[in-house]
């Protein structure tokens, strides 16, 4: 493997960040993840336009996008595969062990590793714990990932591949790393960004490309919806079978096989939407 570190590839050995860098010490950092499709990024340039609002999120200095997408083609260039998974990490860089920054500026590594395609449909499960609409991070892709892993952990130990969020008034949130999606009499709808969600690339993608309509919508509409999806940028679109105890028979529903078939269909025939 790879990898871009502040302006060069280097291999796995010599590809070292200080242990004293803000986005290992304090969490101060922000990230994205890139589908690529044999060896080029899909919606690279989305991808790149939330990097730098989630940096400014932060009050870091906006990354240098024509770097960054240097740095994507260098890796992708250098371990070609045919499904991959770009990462691209950008932190506060070294500073001391506190709170507050250093003067040596961010850190950017990017990275590639293969992946494979997402079974059609999957598990997910609730958990107890909620998002905070209203917080300094809401919206924000950090790289403080923590409550992610735990809520992550507990699915996985359920059979499920997912865990879904309330946020504090209990409103349907979203997942550790994917939005979530629900079918009503026919119509599709997804919580909007005002309750806490991140502002999924793939989620932007399916209300843009099939009218779905941004709903506040309550935590049990989980209980009742007709079909649930999730949306991420390595699921693409992926039917839920199951929601904790409930299971959705003949799942894809029908009109999340649509989503899938139109989102397949247009992503296909542009890379950079």
């Amino acid at each position: 493997m790879r990898i871009w570190l502040d302006g060069g590839l280097r291999d796995l050995e010599s590809a070292r960040v200080s242990v004293l860098d803000h986005g290992l010490t304090v969490g101060d950092g922000v990230f994205e993840t890139v589908k690529a499709v044999d060896g080029t990024p899909f919606a690279l340039t989305r991808h790149l336009d939330r990097l730098t609002r989630s940096a400014r999120g932060l009050g870091l200095p906006d990354p240098d996008h024509d770097e960054v997408r240097r740095a994507c083609t260098a890796v992708l260039e250098a371990d070609p595969v045919p499904l991959g998974r770009l990462r691209i990490t950008y932190t506060g860089g070294h500073g001391p062990l506190g709170v507050g920054r250093g003067e040596h500026g961010p850190t950017l590594v990017v990275a590639v590793g293969e992946t494979a395609r997402r079974p059609d449909s999957t598990a997910a499960i609730t958990v107890p714990w909620t998002r905070n609409e209203r917080g300094a991070l809401a919206g924000v892709k950090t790289t403080s990932y923590a409550e992610n892993v735990v809520a992550l952990a507990r699915a996985h130990q359920h059979g499920a591949s997912e865990a879904l969020f309330g946020n504090t008034v209990g409103q349907l949130c979203e997942g550790t790393g994917s939005n979530v999606f629900v079918v009503l009499d026919g119509e599709i709808h997804t919580p909007p960004v005002t309750s806490g969600c991140l502002p999924g690339i793939t989620r932007a993608l399916v209300v843009e490309w099939t009218g779905a309509e941004e709903t506040d919508l309550p935590l049990d509409v989980l209980r009742r919806a007709d079909e649930v999806f999730l949306t991420s940028t390595l699921r693409d679109v992926q039917a839920l079978h199951q929601v904790d105890d409930r299971e959705l028979p003949g799942t894809p529903g029908p009109v999340t096989a649509e989503v899938m078939r139109i989102f397949a269909e247009r992503s296909a025939q542009d890379l950079d939407p």
